[in-house]
């Protein structure tokens, strides 16, 4: 195989392991949020109506819709690049750990978190195997430009979640649109 397809493929990979990630994330995340939410530490900057109820449906379609593009936009540097955008590679890292902080949230937890499950079967392995092969072709997964970039994720995640708040109203979690997909 050539050198350009096995970079595609993990920069497209990357969109891909995020998407059925998130399918696990956008079945379980709001029937279970509310359970994990109410037992965070007080002293975490939590919204008390996702302590009291957990993230509506809506809320989670609409955060895993503009995460989503924000992927998009990251293995779309990548295949632009060969690999070597650093918005890429910042992904690739934050999408790679992210994979671990699930892992142990259901071990602090002591039960299922969303998650959890695609980690270690999809998130993981595709974050080491694409490590791998950037490696393998003279491209540097990590360096101190892509682990800031990594790090602008926590910040990028907050402000998402704020915004669809704002979306759907200020201080609640909207309507509950029942049985629809937003």
């Amino acid at each position: 195989m050539k050198r350009n397809n096995r970079i595609r493929r993990v920069c497209v990979g990357l969109f891909a392991a995020w998407a059925l990630h998130d399918a696990e994330e956008y079945l379980t995340m709001a029937p279970t949020s509310r359970e994990v939410f109410s037992g965070l530490p007080e002293q975490l900057p939590i919204p008390e109506e996702f302590r009291e109820r957990g993230i509506s449906q809506v809320h989670v379609n609409l955060a895993m819709s503009a995460m989503g593009a924000v992927v998009a936009a990251s293995a779309a540097s990548g295949v632009r690049s060969g690999g070597r955008s650093t918005l890429f590679r910042g992904g690739l890292l934050a999408f790679g750990l992210h994979g671990f902080t699930h892992i142990a949230s259901c071990l602090v937890a002591g039960r299922y978190t969303t998650g959890v499950v695609t980690s270690p079967l999809v998130v993981i392995p595709y974050w080491l195997w694409a490590r791998r092969v950037l490696k393998r072709h003279g491209i540097r997964p990590e360096d101190p430009k892509a682990v800031v970039t990594a790090l602008a994720v926590f910040p990028a995640l907050a402000g998402i979640h704020a915004l669809v708040r704002k979306i759907l109203g200020e201080g609640s979690l909207g309507p509950e649109i029942s049985g629809m997909a937003v």
